[in-house]
């Protein structure tokens, strides 16, 4: 594995996009921000920026909320897998996702020692349509919210994948 540039650090990290995941969204702009690690009042996270960007990068929709989104607007099908409670896009799929973020994703990173406070601010002060959480207001909310849903709904119509 090549080495990462994203310092292991806590840090507020924002993702944008040379081709938008749908007509609606703008290319070249910021359109997420994430935390690393996230606030937890009862014990200490062992997530950091490099951790957060690489799952993003390489992981599976069960586990990254940007991955459920980017795909789901991409139109890649999701699915239910294993026990049937974790929802992923499958092996293929997934794979096809890691394939369009690493042609078109670009993140870039700010470390901060209580992230979770830089995280409200942006999102109530910028123009961020894949975020969710804290974010109701904007536009694009319940559009991805819906899309999201149809696509959990979906899933649960169809067999448990391998």
């Amino acid at each position: 594995m090549r080495p990462s540039p994203v310092p292991a650090a806590a840090g507020v990290y924002g993702w944008h996009f040379e081709k938008a995941p749908c007509p609606d969204l703008d290319a070249g702009r910021l359109l997420y921000v994430g935390i690393a690690p996230r606030y937890m009042a009862n014990r200490t996270s062992t997530q950091n920026l490099r951790k957060r960007v690489r799952y993003h990068y390489r992981g599976n929709a069960a586990g990254s909320t940007l991955r459920l989104t980017l795909g789901c607007l991409l139109g890649i099908e999701l699915r239910r897998v294993g026990s049937g409670k974790r929802m992923t896009f499958g092996k293929a799929g997934e794979a096809t996702l890691s394939q369009w973020m690493a042609e078109n994703a670009r993140v870039c990173w700010i470390e901060r020692d209580d992230p979770w406070t830089m995280e409200s601010e942006l999102i109530s002060q910028l123009d961020l349509p894949l975020n969710l959480d804290q974010n109701r207001h904007n536009r694009f909310h319940s559009r991805l919210t819906e899309v999201r849903s149809q696509a959990r709904q979906r899933a649960r119509e169809l067999a448990v994948s391998a």
